[in-house]
């Protein structure tokens, strides 16, 4: 995995995913913020969260990763309710077991916690490579690629409404990085004409907790008006009267 990200495709992935998540993290707001995996890329670098921080299984042999936290994914050793937001770049794909790591998701956010993921589309010139007896062993191609339609389900079942998405990288996947140059036009008339296409989409996502609601404060014009008028005793009002 290090090593393809190395190459041209790889770069030209990783630049379009941190595009996108500079963008987004930067705009959802709390005070905890987990990035599992993919920590090469630090997708939480526009967060204004207090605290962000990185998870994942083992350290990349080249060491640049910035982590804090070893842990698999399905089993997290945090606090249920702990979370703001969570970031699943490319984990589901690559885990036997992406329910576990849903349900493990659900467990430690909080109420009205966001989690974003993003996944390779089967459906795209992307996933056309996993059927080729060349490459379907090699990374990203090995892994088992989810439908969108699928993880939607999957986080309905849990509780969260989908809030956000997006698809991105709509070039073939290319080696030559000249090539993939030249078919970057391909990324806004992707965008406009075949946007259910792209090779990556993103999936931004809300905890809904069942009997959950805000308490608004009741802005009655009328009743704090008369709350406002002090009563005059009735004594008071015939001594008046009398005087006169």
């Amino acid at each position: 995995m290090d090593e393809w990200f190395q190459t041209s495709l790889g770069r030209y992935l990783v630049e379009h995913e941190q595009a996108y998540f500079d963008q987004v993290v930067a705009d959802i707001f709390g005070f905890n913020a987990l990035q599992i995996d993919f920590t090469h890329s630090d997708f939480l670098r526009t967060s204004r969260m207090q605290t962000r921080f990185g998870a994942t299984q083992s350290l990349p042999v080249n060491g640049e990763a910035k982590v804090q936290l070893l842990a698999a994914p399905g089993c997290l050793p945090l606090a249920s309710q702990s979370i703001d937001l969570l970031l699943l770049p490319h984990v589901l794909e690559f885990s036997g077991h992406p329910h576990q790591i849903l349900r493990e998701v659900e467990r430690v956010l909080m109420p009205e916690g966001q989690v974003i993921i993003s996944g390779f589309n089967p459906f795209s010139l992307w996933g056309l490579p996993r059927f080729l007896s060349g490459r379907r062993q090699d990374y990203p191609w090995c892994g088992n690629f989810i439908s969108l339609l699928r993880i939607k389900d999957w986080l309905a079942l849990l509780g969260f409404e989908v809030v956000a998405g997006r698809m991105c990288c709509y070039v073939p996947p290319l080696r030559s990085e000249q090539w993939l140059r030249r078919c970057r036009f391909m990324e806004p008339a992707g965008d406009r004409w075949w946007a259910l296409a792209g090779g990556v989409y993103f999936l931004q996502a809300r905890k809904r907790v069942a009997g959950m609601h805000l308490i608004m404060p009741k802005w009655n014009k009328s009743s704090a008006a008369k709350k406002a008028l002090a009563p005059v005793p009735q004594k008071m009002i015939n001594k008046v009267n009398g005087e006169q």
